[in-house]
């Protein structure tokens, strides 16, 4: 199943703080997941954690994606 609803998103972005958030489904009906770090490296640990889980379901995005939902 490749429709809207198995569509899964991760974003790493730094504000104040390093944000995860990761988003399972589309943008209207999806879960969405946020976390917050202090430092680079335990985001990118997380984003690994992430990329891991679920059997390797998340797919990298070009650079150029969608933003984060807000």
């Amino acid at each position: 199943m490749w429709g809207r609803l198995a569509r899964r998103d991760i974003w790493l972005a730094r504000e104040v703080r390093w944000h995860v958030v990761a988003r399972a489904g589309d943008s209207e009906a999806g879960k969405v997941l946020r976390w917050e770090f202090d430092t680079e490296d335990e985001a990118r640990q997380m984003v690994q954690r992430l990329l891991r889980a679920d059997g390797g379901q998340w797919r990298e995005q070009p650079s150029k994606a969608a933003e984060p939902p807000t």
